[in-house]
């Protein structure tokens, strides 16, 4: 087998299917709960606070200056906001996860807590019961 017949199988598999799909959901999935968070949560939470707008939050390491050549020199700053809001961003994400994986084993869990109907005699048993039916007549 060629290496590209290989690869195709291997790609063509559910299961690789699969995962590219749940990896482009996610991706999206990232995308909305980031704007949820920086659009919707964030702005009140910074209102409560003061006004702040978290991604502005930092501590200046070193100031913004001019060279001796006159050039400018950015500032060096840790920028402290963006880890908590992307804090943020992260658990607000693992909860829905949570949440997701919780409904799905509780369906689960329903399925297999629900009695199954029992097996359909097989074609010997249904003739043995037929036969042992007639000799008790």
């Amino acid at each position: 087998m060629s290496l590209i017949q290989e690869f195709k199988q291997f790609a063509m598999k559910g299961n690789v299917v699969d995962l590219a799909v749940g990896i482009i959901i996610g991706a999206a999935f990232g995308k909305i709960v980031s704007s949820v968070v920086n659009d919707i949560i964030m702005p009140p939470i910074g209102a409560l606070v003061g006004g702040v707008d978290f991604t502005d939050l930092k501590v200046i390491i070193k100031s913004a200056s001019v060279d001796d050549a006159g050039n400018a020199v950015t500032a060096v700053t840790l920028n402290y906001g963006n880890f908590v809001q992307t804090t943020i961003d992260f658990l607000i994400i693992a909860f829905a996860v949570f949440m997701i994986i919780k409904a799905i084993n509780r369906m689960k869990k329903k399925e297999e807590s629900a009695p199954a109907a029992p097996p359909k005699p097989s074609n010997e048993e249904v003739l043995l019961t037929e036969i042992r039916d007639l000799l008790k007549k």
